[in-house]
């Protein structure tokens, strides 16, 4: 199995899990409020539907995903709020038939990219496996999102490491949605899995250092929680700094969480 395969088959268990958390949900469960200021559970899985159809146009229809997000880099809430209406009248059961086929046909499309190519992607183009784990960032953020308005606690696995993985690789996101330079220095991540492994990334002899369990990385990097709620700790001024902007995202950082809107995660 290649390493594509192997982000694909967990983005699709990923996907699984959210489904069987929302497949039995009535229709007033469906309109509560989600943590995201103005979502409802409806609102997120219609983002997800929405994401997925975009990600199976970059693998696949390169002019369709050009139609698709025109406009977007100039206006990304718009944008946003823009695809969220083309679900609105959807039923909950439609909604979901058109997300199960969304997260069907990206699997198909991101598995038949050539080896060695790159797909289309909102500012510059990606690697099928990032493009990949991206989606899996986005399962698990809005999939957090259902889960609070639930008040439940999904099962987190060591398919945690791919959004781990993004986060490092887009380090740099939190400061650049904020109008910052990035720092030259490369940080140091040591972050423990759910299974007790612990995944190190950057250089050992690094003064910036990031550390904490994956779970409560992947929460605050994705804005579920903010960094008072974590165990997640940082050493050296710029990490520290860091924690504060963290986002595994392109666009607008969002309102986040406040101090103590939830229980620590990882304790």
């Amino acid at each position: 199995m290649t390493e594509l395969e192997v982000v694909l088959d967990d983005l699709a268990a990923d996907g699984d899990q959210l489904d069987a958390l929302v497949s039995g949900l009535d229709a007033q469960q469906w309109k509560l409020p989600t943590p995201a200021p103005g979502w409802t559970i409806f609102d997120q899985i219609a983002h997800l539907a929405f994401i997925f159809r975009l990600a199976t146009a970059a693998a696949t229809d390169a002019e369709g995903f050009k139609a698709m997000t025109a406009g977007a880099e100039k206006n990304f809430d718009g944008a946003v709020n823009a695809a969220l209406k083309a679900f609105e009248n959807d039923s909950p059961g439609a909604l979901l038939a058109k997300w199960r086929a969304g997260r069907a046909e990206v699997h198909a499309g991101l598995a038949a990219v050539p080896a060695g190519e790159v797909v289309p992607w909102l500012v510059n183009p990606l690697p099928p496996i990032v493009l990949a784990c991206a989606g899996i960032m986005e399962t698990f953020a809005h999939g957090q999102d259902v889960a609070d308005a639930l008040g439940v606690r999904l099962e987190r696995t060591d398919r945690l490491r791919h959004l781990v993985v993004f986060a490092v690789l887009t380090r740099d996101f939190g400061y650049l949605s904020r109008g910052l330079t990035p720092p030259a220095e490369e940080f140091r991540f040591e972050i423990t899995g759910p299974s007790g492994e612990v995944w190190a990334y950057g250089p050992e002899d690094s003064a910036q250092r990031v550390s904490g369990p994956a779970e409560d990385f992947c929460l605050l990097v994705t804005r579920r929680r903010h960094r008072a709620d974590v165990a997640v700790t940082a050493t050296g001024a710029e990490a520290d700094r860091w924690l504060d902007l963290a986002q595994a995202y392109r666009g607008p950082a969002g309102a986040g969480r406040q101090p103590g809107q939830f229980a620590r995660a990882g304790v």
